[in-house]
C-alpha cells in the first residue's frame, strides 16, 4: 500500500479514536503529498524516494520547532510537536545508531578513497544517496568530518 492511502486510513483510525494529535500530525503528511502530487512534476504519483523525503522533511520541521520551543520554555507547544513527531517517525524507517552511523560512514570513506578534510564534498555525496532515511542530514555531516579530520 502507497504511503498517501496508509496515511488516508490512519486519519480515519485517528477520527475514530478522537486523537487529535495523531490527526495533526497525519493531517500535514497528508497535506505535503498532495502538494508535491500537485506540483506538476508528479503528474504518475510519487516514487518511495520521493514519499521518503517528503517525511524526511516533516520529521525535521518537527523537530526544529520543538527544539524552539524547549529553548523557550514552552513545554505545552514542545509536547504537541513531540507527539506529531512520533506520529511522523512510524512512517520512518529505523534511523541508524551512532556506532552504526560510524562504520557506513568509514565504509564509505573508504570506497571513495577520501584521505582529508577537502574530500568531504565527494563523501557527503555517496553518504547522503546511501543513507537516506536512515539518518538526518545534520548528523551524517557531523560524522563524516570528525573522521576526515582523524
Amino acid at each position: 500500500m502507497a504511503l498517501k492511502e496508509t496515511i488516508e486510513a490512519g486519519i480515519k483510525d485517528a477520527m475514530r479514536a478522537k486523537d487529535a494529535d495523531r490527526l495533526r500530525a497525519l493531517r500535514a503528511i497528508k497535506s505535503m503529498i498532495l502538494l508535491e502530487e500537485t506540483s506538476g512534476s508528479n503528474a504518475d504519483g510519487l516514487s518511495a524516494d520521493a514519499e521518503m523525503k517528503i517525511l524526511m522533511k516533516a520529521a525535521k520541521q518537527r523537530k526544529d520547532s520543538l527544539d524552539v520551543y524547549v529553548t523557550q520554555n514552552r513545554p505545552d507547544l514542545a509536547e504537541k510537536e513531540q507527539a506529531e513527531l512520533s506520529t511522523i517517525e512510524e512512517f520512518l524507517p529505523k534511523q541508524l545508531s551512532e556506532e552504526e552511523l560510524t562504520t557506513r560512514i568509514a565504509e564509505i570513506i573508504a570506497a571513495v578513497g577520501a584521505t582529508s578534510p577537502a574530500d568531504m564534498g565527494k563523501v557527503m555525496g555517496a553518504a547522503s544517496k546511501q543513507l537516506a532515511g536512515l539518518a538526518d542530514g545534520k548528523a551524517i555531516s557531523v560524522k563524516v568530518g570528525e573522521l576526515l579530520k582523524k
